[in-house]
């Protein structure tokens, strides 16, 4: 299954998520097994999906390969989906947890490979190329950029999640608590957290967050 490019999206992926209403009737035809109602899944949502793996995982190949992974999982688990939460929230569920599942493999890797080389031997991983750069670093303050995203990609699974959502994909609170399975007033706690802890190295005309 290939993502689309910007230019293919259909008009859906560019506009809100649907209606509660259409997701049950969406919900319903994937539950009977429909391949257009899958192929509609997939058009109205995968730019979003991606856009949520990119801002954890800053790799557009890794991204790509997680929001495929997503979508296979959604056609083979959507029979057990009973409309607790919003189609979309769901996602987004699946989307965050397998990314930060990545993440953590990618760190556990890395960190196997350091104890290895303390050992003397040698490993490959030690030679992995840099992660590709964000498509913001391209802009006015790349560098300041580049700290942000490096301490981002250091906070606590929680916050990570919770900014990326809120200032990535522009979700209200109320979303990212359904997303999370908690409170807003923990979602505003953890935002404040989060951007108590990126304030701290960035440069005042650089505080947006």
């Amino acid at each position: 299954m290939a993502l689309l490019l910007p230019a293919e999206l259909p008009a859906c992926a560019r506009m809100p998520a649907p209606a509660r209403d259409t997701d049950a009737e969406l919900v319903a035809q994937l539950q009977g097994g429909s391949e257009a109602a899958f192929r509609m899944l997939v058009e109205c949502y995968q730019a979003r999906i991606y856009r949520t793996v990119f801002a954890l995982l800053r790799s557009p190949e890794e991204a790509e390969d997680v929001a495929q992974e997503v979508f296979v999982e959604v056609y083979q688990t959507i029979g057990r989906f009973r409309g607790e939460a919003a189609l979309s929230t769901w996602l987004y569920r699946l989307a965050t947890s397998r990314a930060l599942k990545n993440l953590r493999r990618a760190r556990a890797k890395k960190r196997f490979a350091y104890f290895t080389s303390l050992l003397g031997f040698d490993n490959d991983l030690l030679h992995e190329p840099p992660d590709h750069a964000h498509p913001h670093t391209l802009l006015e303050g790349q560098q300041q950029l580049e700290l942000l995203l490096a301490h981002l990609a250091r906070l606590p699974d929680q916050q990570q999640v919770a900014f990326t959502l809120r200032h990535e994909q522009e979700l209200s609170y109320e979303q990212i608590a359904a997303v999370l399975g908690t409170t807003v007033a923990a979602v505003e706690s953890l935002l404040f957290r989060a951007r108590q802890t990126l304030r701290k190295y960035i440069q005042p005309s650089f505080r947006h967050v």
